[in-house]
């Protein structure tokens, strides 16, 4: 008989409620989980394991005499709808601490490159002029409506954006889910993104499960971020009268500045055009949401706060969610996960013998030598 490991109660309770699993199915999963939360009966230790990987918790929680205070990494500038709780789900924390160890490569890879510190990373101090700091790195990016204007689609701006910013040195990682398990679906109500500031591997990260539209604005506020040089969570509650804090005000009001220049959308919007009508002309015109057109628009002084709300609330029962956190073709979606700049580079250095491939391999997402080799095809190196 395998032996029994005595587990604090609260700390099985603690680990089914931080999961956000349903609770009956991980009782039809785990038929004594009753028992072993009373205290009646111990999990083996296979028990504890499975159990460990169902909720998303380390085993050496299980150990501990009480659950741990879990703490977010980088500094947390969400302001949360109603009903998201404030303690990071494991999904957040799985996420960012994947980041953080591919940053860390990526890191070390640069510096024994010799690469050079990139000059633009903490360049601008908080509450420098909107309009100069949005067309300081709109010079770096690049970004200009005459490349959105180009783009067919929000999609096909969104790569254009996304490959503009890793070619300035930043590594842009997309995903709607945890690393790349499809069954652990990252919510845009919780976060929407983050920036990891570093002088010579700075990571944007970009949840993929919110819409095509929106991860433009996410993927600008966080830019402004490394701007900054400050490492942030974010949410960019544009529905708010002003976001909470001066940062996020600010990079809010920079992201949209470097997306739709208030000078520029004076000139285009047409108040004798039905607002709704007018909101999805300049949506395409400037591949952004509907929702940021809106916010510049209030800005602007087009419209006041009860009707921005009053749109506001048209607009959000009019959104869907994009589904971009699963199906397609993996050999184009890893790269975007984990960025496509971040992925030349490890495929390269495991050729050159500079990283092992079993360490290759779990930088990537991948288990097998015909997937990486398949992988390094599909970038262009092998």
């Amino acid at each position: 008989m395998s032996a029994r490991v005595e587990v604090e109660p609260q700390l099985l309770e603690w680990a089914a409620e931080r999961s956000g699993k349903d609770p009956e199915a991980l009782a039809n999963r785990f038929p004594r989980l009753d028992d072993w939360v009373s205290g009646e009966l111990h999990p083996t230790l296979r028990q504890l394991e499975d159990f460990g990987r169902a909720t998303y918790t380390p085993v050496g929680y299980f150990f501990l005499n009480e659950p741990p205070q879990e703490q977010l990494p980088v500094p947390d500038f969400r302001t949360l709808p109603k009903g998201v709780s404030d303690q990071p789900s494991p999904n957040l924390l799985d996420t960012i601490y994947l980041c953080e160890q591919r940053q860390d490569w990526y890191r070390s890879f640069q510096i024994a490159s010799r690469s050079e510190p990139l000059d633009f990373v903490g360049s601008i101090e908080l509450g420098a002029d909107v309009v100069q700091t949005a067309a300081a790195i709109q010079e770096t990016i690049d970004f200009g409506l005459q490349v959105r204007r180009e783009s067919i689609s929000w999609r096909d701006a969104f790569a254009a954006f996304r490959e503009r910013v890793e070619e300035a040195g930043i590594l842009v990682m997309v995903s709607g889910v945890v690393g790349s398990n499809t069954h652990r679906r990252l919510d845009p109500d919780e976060f929407r993104g983050f920036a990891l500031v570093d002088q010579v591997a700075p990571v944007i990260f970009v949840n993929g499960a919110d819409t095509q539209a929106a991860q433009i604005f996410t993927l600008a506020h966080e830019l402004v971020h490394v701007w900054l040089g400050q490492a942030a969570l974010s949410n960019q509650r544009l529905d708010l009268r002003e976001a909470d804090g001066d940062v996020e005000r600010w990079c809010n009001e920079v992201a949209g500045e470097f997306l739709v220049p208030l000078s520029q959308l004076r000139n285009d919007f047409s108040p004798a055009t039905a607002l709704p009508e007018e909101l999805q002309r300049l949506a395409r015109e400037y591949r952004v949401s509907t929702l940021v057109v809106l916010r510049r628009v209030f800005d602007a002084g087009f419209l006041g706060w009860d009707d921005y709300r009053a749109a506001w609330d048209n607009q959000m029962s009019l959104v869907s969610q994009a589904t971009s956190a699963s199906g397609g073709n993996f050999y184009n979606t890893q790269p975007v996960r984990v960025s496509k700049r971040f992925a030349r580079a490890v495929v390269v250095d495991a050729l050159e013998g500079g990283t092992l491939y079993d360490e290759a391999f779990r930088l990537l997402g991948i288990k097998k030598k015909a997937t990486f080799d398949e992988l390094g095809e599909r970038l262009g190196i092998l």
